[in-house]
């Protein structure tokens, strides 16, 4: 097989369905975006983290396969003519979104309470979690507003809500573990 094949050359690309939409369709921007986030959360997981994080990230990445898979099928076209699904694969439902809340829960648990907004960075590795964090969001963005005109599974914006609170508790859950600096913002008074 070919990695490339030149039947995007015009500006469109293919849905799973076979739908042919414009590159700068939301749909793609919105999975474009979560292949974007896939991509940092994988720069993240080579950094030198404890291995319960990094088995962590590798199932959150193989999810947002199936959420990208998800948001690249034509909905019209998510049923096949014998009435089986499209995509014969596990979709991102409760269980998936309660694996996000209980590593929450869990990072959360051995941390600081929170008291100020804090401002991203202190080390590499954290400043790589909060840039995921913000692709996240917008990926969440993005999604959002396709669901508005095409929908899809709710589960799927759930994930990615979750995703992104996962994302900054783990930034601080490293602060703590590489004993970075968590810089408070404490807004200055104005006189």
């Amino acid at each position: 097989m070919k990695i490339y094949t030149k039947t995007g050359d015009d500006g469109t690309t293919g849905l799973f369905g076979g739908t042919r939409v414009p590159k700068h369709h939301i749909r793609i921007d919105s999975y474009g975006t979560v292949d974007e986030l896939n991509s940092w959360i994988g720069l993240i997981r080579d950094q030198d983290i404890d291995s319960i994080y990094r088995q962590q990230l590798i199932a959150i990445q193989e999810h947002l396969f199936t959420v990208g898979a998800v948001l690249a099928t034509d909905p019209e076209k998510e049923v096949l003519k014998n009435g089986e699904q499209r995509l014969k694969i596990t979709k991102v439902g409760s269980e998936e979104i309660e694996f996000l809340e209980h590593a929450i829960d869990e990072m959360d648990n051995q941390l600081p309470q929170m008291t100020h907004f804090i401002l991203p960075g202190g080390h590499t590795t954290v400043s790589y979690c909060h840039i995921a964090r913000t692709v996240c969001r917008r990926a969440e963005r993005i999604s959002t507003l396709l669901f508005e005109n095409e929908p899809f599974d709710g589960n799927v914006l759930s994930f990615l809500n979750r995703l992104s609170d996962y994302l900054f508790v783990l930034a601080r859950k490293l602060s703590c573990d590489l004993k970075a600096n968590e810089i408070k913002w404490v807004p200055k008074k104005k006189d």
